[in-house]
């Protein structure tokens, strides 16, 4: 990748963050709307973490990340949903699965 596009990536991505809180008070969205796009920020996480987890090829991970949203939906603390999360994947890893 050549320089110019590294630049004008760098450009967009700075005019794209930079684009919410100037239009902030200029743009108002209807009630419907907010709850589409609070729901399809939820939808992509969810996509990003399928695809990071179950292309890898092992189950450990997926397992691991399982455990850790479970503890997360149980509202369990942060760093013992990281802590299961981690022992969950070592553990079976360790296994040899």
């Amino acid at each position: 990748m050549n320089l110019l596009a590294v630049l004008v990536l760098a450009a967009g991505t700075y005019a794209f963050r930079l684009a919410g809180p100037l239009l902030r008070d200029r743009i108002t969205l209807s009630p419907r709307l907010r709850d589409l796009l609070a729901t399809a920020a939820t939808v992509l996480l969810f996509a990003l973490v399928a695809t990071s987890t179950l292309t890898k090829g092992d189950w450990a991970l997926p397992a691991g990340v399982l455990v850790g949203g479970v503890a997360a939906w149980r509202r369990a603390p942060f760093v013992l949903v990281i802590v299961l999360a981690a022992v969950t994947t070592a553990g079976l890893r360790l296994l040899g699965l």
